[in-house]
Protein backbone atom coordinates (compact mmCIF):
# COMPACT_ATOMS: atom_id res chain seq x y z
CA UNK A 1 0.00 0.00 0.00
CA UNK A 2 1.61 3.30 -1.10
CA UNK A 3 3.37 5.53 1.37
CA UNK A 4 6.17 8.10 1.17
CA UNK A 5 9.57 6.69 1.95
CA UNK A 6 10.85 7.41 5.44
CA UNK A 7 13.35 5.30 7.36
CA UNK A 8 13.76 1.61 6.53
CA UNK A 9 14.52 -0.93 9.23
CA UNK A 10 15.81 -4.41 8.54
CA UNK A 11 15.72 -6.76 11.48
CA UNK A 12 16.67 -10.40 11.97
CA UNK A 13 13.56 -12.30 12.99
CA UNK A 14 15.19 -14.15 15.89
CA UNK A 15 14.14 -11.26 18.07
CA UNK A 16 16.42 -12.16 20.95
CA UNK A 17 19.37 -11.28 18.71
CA UNK A 18 18.04 -7.80 17.97
CA UNK A 19 20.53 -6.92 15.22
CA UNK A 20 19.71 -3.94 13.00
CA UNK A 21 21.36 -4.13 9.60
CA UNK A 22 22.02 -1.23 7.23
CA UNK A 23 22.01 -3.38 4.07
CA UNK A 24 20.29 -6.50 2.85
CA UNK A 25 22.83 -9.20 2.13
CA UNK A 26 23.25 -12.94 2.31
CA UNK A 27 24.90 -12.44 5.71
CA UNK A 28 21.53 -11.77 7.34
CA UNK A 29 20.49 -15.38 6.95
CA UNK A 30 21.41 -17.55 9.90
CA UNK A 31 22.47 -21.09 9.08
CA UNK A 32 19.50 -22.47 11.00
CA UNK A 33 17.85 -24.50 8.29
CA UNK A 34 14.60 -22.58 8.85
CA UNK A 35 12.74 -21.08 5.91
CA UNK A 36 13.97 -17.58 5.18
CA UNK A 37 10.99 -15.23 4.98
CA UNK A 38 11.11 -11.52 4.17
CA UNK A 39 8.42 -8.90 4.74
CA UNK A 40 8.31 -5.84 2.49
CA UNK A 41 5.97 -3.19 3.87
CA UNK A 42 5.04 -0.06 1.96
CA UNK A 43 3.86 1.60 5.20
CA UNK A 44 5.35 1.64 8.69
CA UNK A 45 4.75 -1.65 10.48
CA UNK A 46 2.75 0.35 13.03
CA UNK A 47 0.10 0.86 10.34
CA UNK A 48 -2.94 -1.27 11.13
CA UNK A 49 -2.86 -3.47 8.02
CA UNK A 50 0.90 -3.93 7.96
CA UNK A 51 0.95 -4.67 11.68
CA UNK A 52 -1.21 -7.75 11.08
CA UNK A 53 1.34 -9.18 8.64
CA UNK A 54 4.26 -8.15 10.79
CA UNK A 55 2.86 -9.63 14.01
CA UNK A 56 2.02 -12.94 12.34
CA UNK A 57 5.52 -13.17 10.87
CA UNK A 58 7.15 -12.26 14.17
CA UNK A 59 5.06 -14.85 15.96
CA UNK A 60 6.11 -17.54 13.51
CA UNK A 61 9.73 -16.51 14.04
CA UNK A 62 9.39 -16.60 17.83
CA UNK A 63 7.99 -20.12 17.52
CA UNK A 64 11.12 -21.12 15.63
CA UNK A 65 9.31 -21.84 12.38
CA UNK A 66 11.00 -19.20 10.20
CA UNK A 67 13.80 -16.68 10.05
CA UNK A 68 12.17 -13.32 9.41
CA UNK A 69 13.56 -9.99 8.23
CA UNK A 70 11.64 -6.99 6.99
CA UNK A 71 11.73 -3.58 5.38
CA UNK A 72 9.14 -0.90 6.05
CA UNK A 73 8.05 2.39 4.49
CA UNK A 74 9.21 1.21 1.07
CA UNK A 75 8.01 3.55 -1.68
CA UNK A 76 6.31 2.20 -4.78
CA UNK A 77 9.30 3.14 -6.94
CA UNK A 78 11.70 1.38 -4.57
CA UNK A 79 9.55 -1.69 -4.06
CA UNK A 80 10.90 -3.85 -6.92
CA UNK A 81 14.51 -3.19 -5.90
CA UNK A 82 13.84 -4.35 -2.34
CA UNK A 83 12.03 -7.45 -3.59
CA UNK A 84 15.04 -8.31 -5.77
CA UNK A 85 17.47 -7.82 -2.89
CA UNK A 86 15.58 -10.21 -0.66
CA UNK A 87 15.28 -12.73 -3.49
CA UNK A 88 19.03 -12.53 -4.07
CA UNK A 89 19.67 -12.83 -0.31
CA UNK A 90 18.06 -16.25 -0.13
CA UNK A 91 14.45 -15.67 0.87
CA UNK A 92 12.22 -18.60 -0.05
CA UNK A 93 9.06 -16.59 0.63
CA UNK A 94 8.55 -12.82 0.35
CA UNK A 95 5.41 -11.38 1.94
CA UNK A 96 4.12 -7.92 1.15
CA UNK A 97 1.64 -5.90 -0.86
CA UNK A 98 1.45 -4.98 -4.50
CA UNK A 99 -1.46 -2.54 -4.42
CA UNK A 100 0.70 0.38 -5.50
CA UNK A 101 3.34 -1.57 -7.44
CA UNK A 102 1.31 -4.33 -9.07
CA UNK A 103 3.07 -4.50 -12.44
CA UNK A 104 6.58 -4.23 -10.99
CA UNK A 105 6.01 -6.83 -8.26
CA UNK A 106 4.70 -9.32 -10.78
CA UNK A 107 7.66 -8.66 -13.07
CA UNK A 108 10.10 -9.38 -10.23
CA UNK A 109 8.29 -12.66 -9.46
CA UNK A 110 8.85 -13.74 -13.07
CA UNK A 111 12.57 -12.99 -12.70
CA UNK A 112 12.83 -15.29 -9.66
CA UNK A 113 10.70 -18.39 -10.39
CA UNK A 114 12.27 -20.30 -7.49
CA UNK A 115 11.25 -17.67 -4.93
CA UNK A 116 7.67 -17.59 -3.70
CA UNK A 117 5.79 -14.31 -3.36
CA UNK A 118 2.68 -13.79 -1.22
CA UNK A 119 1.19 -10.38 -1.90
CA UNK A 120 -1.83 -8.42 -0.79
CA UNK A 121 -3.37 -7.61 -4.14
CA UNK A 122 -6.61 -6.65 -5.84
CA UNK A 123 -5.58 -8.83 -8.78
CA UNK A 124 -5.37 -12.58 -9.13
CA UNK A 125 -2.42 -14.94 -8.69
CA UNK A 126 0.22 -15.29 -11.38
CA UNK A 127 2.15 -18.34 -12.47
CA UNK A 128 3.28 -20.85 -9.88
CA UNK A 129 5.12 -18.50 -7.49
CA UNK A 130 2.96 -15.36 -7.13
CA UNK A 131 0.15 -15.92 -4.63
CA UNK A 132 -2.31 -13.25 -3.55
CA UNK A 133 -4.59 -12.56 -0.62
CA UNK A 134 -7.27 -10.03 0.27
CA UNK A 135 -8.26 -8.51 3.57
CA UNK A 136 -11.49 -10.40 4.13
CA UNK A 137 -12.69 -9.23 7.54
CA UNK A 138 -16.01 -8.16 6.07
CA UNK A 139 -17.80 -10.76 8.19
CA UNK A 140 -16.65 -9.10 11.38
CA UNK A 141 -17.39 -5.67 9.85
CA UNK A 142 -20.95 -6.85 9.17
CA UNK A 143 -21.36 -7.93 12.80
CA UNK A 144 -20.06 -4.57 14.00
CA UNK A 145 -22.68 -2.94 11.82
CA UNK A 146 -25.41 -4.95 13.53
CA UNK A 147 -24.20 -3.55 16.84
CA UNK A 148 -24.08 -0.02 15.45
CA UNK A 149 -27.62 -0.34 14.13
CA UNK A 150 -28.82 -1.17 17.62
CA UNK A 151 -26.77 1.52 19.33
CA UNK A 152 -27.03 4.63 17.13
CA UNK A 153 -29.14 7.44 18.60
CA UNK A 154 -28.98 9.83 15.66
CA UNK A 155 -29.57 7.26 12.92
CA UNK A 156 -26.41 8.49 11.18
CA UNK A 157 -23.31 6.29 10.85
CA UNK A 158 -19.92 7.14 9.37
CA UNK A 159 -16.85 5.34 8.06
CA UNK A 160 -13.30 6.51 7.37
CA UNK A 161 -11.26 4.52 4.85
CA UNK A 162 -7.89 4.76 3.12
CA UNK A 163 -8.44 4.29 -0.61
CA UNK A 164 -11.71 3.08 -2.18
CA UNK A 165 -10.21 -0.24 -3.32
CA UNK A 166 -12.22 -3.48 -3.16
CA UNK A 167 -10.66 -4.62 0.15
CA UNK A 168 -11.74 -1.38 1.83
CA UNK A 169 -15.07 -0.97 0.07
CA UNK A 170 -16.29 -4.41 1.10
CA UNK A 171 -15.68 -3.63 4.78
CA UNK A 172 -17.65 -0.40 4.72
CA UNK A 173 -20.43 -1.98 2.68
CA UNK A 174 -20.64 -4.95 5.06
CA UNK A 175 -20.79 -2.57 8.02
CA UNK A 176 -23.65 -0.70 6.35
CA UNK A 177 -25.48 -3.92 5.53
CA UNK A 178 -25.36 -5.13 9.12
CA UNK A 179 -26.66 -1.82 10.44
CA UNK A 180 -29.41 -1.62 7.82
CA UNK A 181 -30.71 -5.06 8.74
CA UNK A 182 -31.35 -3.80 12.26
CA UNK A 183 -32.83 -0.37 11.58
CA UNK A 184 -34.38 1.17 8.49
CA UNK A 185 -33.85 4.73 7.35
CA UNK A 186 -30.25 5.02 8.48
CA UNK A 187 -28.04 7.67 6.89
CA UNK A 188 -24.44 6.75 6.03
CA UNK A 189 -21.39 8.89 5.38
CA UNK A 190 -18.01 7.71 4.07
CA UNK A 191 -14.70 9.50 3.77
CA UNK A 192 -11.51 8.33 2.07
CA UNK A 193 -8.24 9.97 3.07
CA UNK A 194 -6.32 8.69 0.00
CA UNK A 195 -3.39 7.41 2.01
CA UNK A 196 -2.79 4.37 4.16
CA UNK A 197 -1.15 5.97 7.18
CA UNK A 198 -2.07 9.49 8.21
CA UNK A 199 -3.83 9.44 11.62
CA UNK A 200 -4.36 13.24 11.76
CA UNK A 201 -6.06 13.13 8.36
CA UNK A 202 -8.30 10.26 9.45
CA UNK A 203 -9.17 12.16 12.61
CA UNK A 204 -10.10 15.21 10.54
CA UNK A 205 -12.39 13.09 8.37
CA UNK A 206 -13.98 11.58 11.49
CA UNK A 207 -14.64 15.01 12.97
CA UNK A 208 -16.30 16.15 9.74
CA UNK A 209 -18.65 13.16 9.87
CA UNK A 210 -19.45 13.80 13.53
CA UNK A 211 -20.23 17.42 12.65
CA UNK A 212 -22.63 15.95 10.07
CA UNK A 213 -24.53 14.11 12.79
CA UNK A 214 -22.83 10.69 12.90
CA UNK A 215 -22.63 9.23 16.38
CA UNK A 216 -20.87 5.94 15.55
CA UNK A 217 -17.90 5.63 13.18
CA UNK A 218 -16.35 2.60 11.52
CA UNK A 219 -12.60 3.30 11.55
CA UNK A 220 -10.95 1.48 8.68
CA UNK A 221 -7.98 3.81 9.24
CA UNK A 222 -6.00 4.67 12.37
CA UNK A 223 -7.02 8.10 13.67
CA UNK A 224 -10.78 7.65 13.34
CA UNK A 225 -11.17 6.79 17.02
CA UNK A 226 -9.23 9.92 17.97
CA UNK A 227 -11.94 12.05 16.41
CA UNK A 228 -14.66 10.03 18.13
CA UNK A 229 -12.94 10.34 21.48
CA UNK A 230 -12.58 14.10 21.10
CA UNK A 231 -16.33 14.51 20.60
CA UNK A 232 -17.55 11.85 23.00
CA UNK A 233 -18.83 9.53 20.25
CA UNK A 234 -18.42 5.81 19.69
CA UNK A 235 -16.14 4.06 17.22
CA UNK A 236 -15.43 0.62 15.79
CA UNK A 237 -11.91 -0.48 14.97
CA UNK A 238 -10.76 -2.54 12.01
CA UNK A 239 -7.95 -5.09 11.67
CA UNK A 240 -6.61 -4.83 15.24
CA UNK A 241 -7.83 -4.23 18.78
CA UNK A 242 -8.28 -0.54 19.61
CA UNK A 243 -10.19 -1.03 22.87
CA UNK A 244 -7.19 -0.85 25.23
CA UNK A 245 -6.12 2.47 23.67
CA UNK A 246 -9.62 3.97 23.49
CA UNK A 247 -11.60 2.64 26.47
CA UNK A 248 -15.17 3.88 26.46
CA UNK A 249 -14.88 4.98 22.82
CA UNK A 250 -14.16 1.85 20.79
CA UNK A 251 -16.76 -0.77 21.66
CA UNK A 252 -15.96 -3.36 18.96
CA UNK A 253 -13.31 -4.35 16.43
CA UNK A 254 -13.53 -6.12 13.10
CA UNK A 255 -10.34 -8.10 13.63
CA UNK A 256 -8.23 -9.59 10.86
CA UNK A 257 -5.70 -12.37 11.50
CA UNK A 258 -3.03 -13.02 8.88
CA UNK A 259 -1.62 -16.12 10.54
CA UNK A 260 -3.92 -18.67 8.80
CA UNK A 261 -2.94 -17.23 5.41
CA UNK A 262 0.76 -17.26 6.31
CA UNK A 263 0.62 -20.83 7.63
CA UNK A 264 -1.06 -22.04 4.44
CA UNK A 265 1.59 -20.41 2.24
CA UNK A 266 4.42 -21.73 4.43
CA UNK A 267 2.98 -25.25 4.24
CA UNK A 268 2.79 -25.06 0.45
CA UNK A 269 6.32 -23.70 0.29
CA UNK A 270 7.67 -26.48 2.53
CA UNK A 271 5.88 -29.13 0.46
CA UNK A 272 7.16 -27.71 -2.81
CA UNK A 273 3.62 -26.95 -3.95
CA UNK A 274 2.85 -23.92 -6.14
CA UNK A 275 1.80 -20.83 -4.21
CA UNK A 276 0.38 -19.17 -7.31
CA UNK A 277 -3.17 -19.15 -5.97
CA UNK A 278 -5.62 -16.98 -4.09
CA UNK A 279 -5.20 -17.42 -0.32
CA UNK A 280 -8.08 -15.07 0.54
CA UNK A 281 -10.35 -17.88 1.85
CA UNK A 282 -8.00 -18.24 4.82
CA UNK A 283 -9.18 -14.80 5.97
CA UNK A 284 -12.72 -16.09 6.48
CA UNK A 285 -14.15 -16.42 9.97
CA UNK A 286 -14.53 -20.19 9.65
CA UNK A 287 -10.76 -20.41 9.06
CA UNK A 288 -9.93 -18.15 12.02
CA UNK A 289 -8.94 -15.30 9.71
CA UNK A 290 -11.31 -12.67 11.12
CA UNK A 291 -13.56 -12.19 14.11
CA UNK A 292 -15.42 -9.63 16.18
CA UNK A 293 -14.09 -8.47 19.53
CA UNK A 294 -16.21 -6.24 21.75
CA UNK A 295 -16.57 -4.47 25.06
CA UNK A 296 -19.55 -6.13 26.71
CA UNK A 297 -19.99 -3.21 29.12
CA UNK A 298 -20.80 -0.79 26.28
CA UNK A 299 -23.22 -2.98 24.32
CA UNK A 300 -26.93 -3.58 25.09
CA UNK A 301 -27.60 -7.22 25.93
CA UNK A 302 -30.19 -7.78 23.15
CA UNK A 303 -27.78 -6.44 20.54
CA UNK A 304 -24.98 -8.68 21.73
CA UNK A 305 -27.27 -11.70 21.82
CA UNK A 306 -28.27 -11.16 18.19
CA UNK A 307 -24.67 -10.64 17.09
CA UNK A 308 -23.38 -13.77 18.82
CA UNK A 309 -26.11 -15.87 17.23
CA UNK A 310 -25.28 -14.52 13.79
CA UNK A 311 -21.56 -14.98 14.45
CA UNK A 312 -22.15 -18.66 15.24
CA UNK A 313 -24.11 -19.03 12.00
CA UNK A 314 -21.27 -17.47 10.00
CA UNK A 315 -18.73 -19.82 11.54
CA UNK A 316 -20.99 -22.80 10.90
CA UNK A 317 -21.46 -21.79 7.27
CA UNK A 318 -25.24 -21.42 7.54
CA UNK A 319 -25.08 -17.67 6.95
CA UNK A 320 -22.85 -15.91 4.43
CA UNK A 321 -22.13 -12.21 4.47
CA UNK A 322 -22.46 -10.85 0.90
CA UNK A 323 -19.37 -9.28 -0.64
CA UNK A 324 -19.91 -5.86 -2.19
CA UNK A 325 -16.73 -4.29 -3.58
CA UNK A 326 -18.42 -1.22 -5.07
CA UNK A 327 -17.31 2.17 -3.81
CA UNK A 328 -19.64 3.35 -1.04
CA UNK A 329 -21.50 6.50 -2.04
Amino acid sequence: MPEPTVSRRRVVASLSVGITLPLISARIWAASGKPKVAGVHASPVENAWNSRLHEALKQAAQEGKIDYVFSESVSNTDYPRVLREYAEAGAVLIVGESYGAERDARAVAKEYPKVNFLMGSSGGPQGSNFGTFGTWNHEAAYLSGVLAGHMTKTGKLGAVGGFPIPEVNRLINAFRLGASEVKTGLVFQSGFINTWFDPPKAQESALAQIDGGCDILFGERIGTADGAKMRGKLAIGSLLDYMPRYPGTVFANAMWYFRPTLDAALADTAAGKPVGKDYSPFSMMAQGGNDLTYDKKLIPAPALEQVLARRAAIKAGSFKVPVNDAKPT
